[in-house]
């Protein structure tokens, strides 16, 4: 995702938030068809993935999954549950208190984890059979963040989530 220049307007307000965010919840799935183990911490391999996780080793594009806490209770509420528990929705990160939409594209820090932002964690077919008919339409639009791990490290519960300033470079 191209990202307007820093010093335009919109590439101004884009640069803008008003808080940090932190880590709420971590998951690995080791294989395809299991169940997400929670763990209060997981290394982050540059350019790979989280260890433990299926997906490491893999193109980098999708090395570790983030979806955003304030979606889990819409979620939940639009495929008629009274909660959703992160594991459910398979990813690997729950983050609260910044908008995950607003670090596509862009770089952030994870703990002592530096991420990029490549693209919406679109839901798959998965989540009909985890959530009932109309699970994957009720994640439509909150499925979260997919994005490559640019600075390997160790990703903690309770870590900060700070976006990055934006630069020429990396815009």
């Amino acid at each position: 995702m191209k990202l307007p220049p820093p010093d335009s307007e919109l590439g101004k307000l884009m640069a803008t938030l008003p808080q940090t965010g932190a880590v709420d919840w971590i998951g690995l799935r080791p294989k395809r068809d299991v169940a997400m183990n929670e763990v209060d911490e997981v290394v982050a391999e540059t350019g790979a993935g989280l260890v433990g996780d299926r997906y490491s080793g893999g193109s980098g594009k999708r090395g570790i999954t983030l979806i955003q806490a304030e979606h889990l209770p819409v979620i939940a509420t639009l495929s008629g549950h009274a909660s959703v528990e992160p594991a459910t929705l398979r990813r690997n990160l729950v983050v609260s208190g910044i908008p995950l939409v607003a670090l596509k594209g862009r770089r952030f820090r994870v703990g002592e984890v530096v991420l990029e932002g490549t693209d919406s964690c679109d839901p798959c077919s998965r989540m009909e059979a985890a959530l009932g008919p109309g699970g994957y339409n009720a994640m439509r639009g909150h499925g979260g963040l997919c994005a490559r791990i640019l600075q390997g490290g160790t990703i903690r519960r309770g870590d900060a989530v700070v976006a990055l300033p934006i630069t020429d470079s990396n815009a």
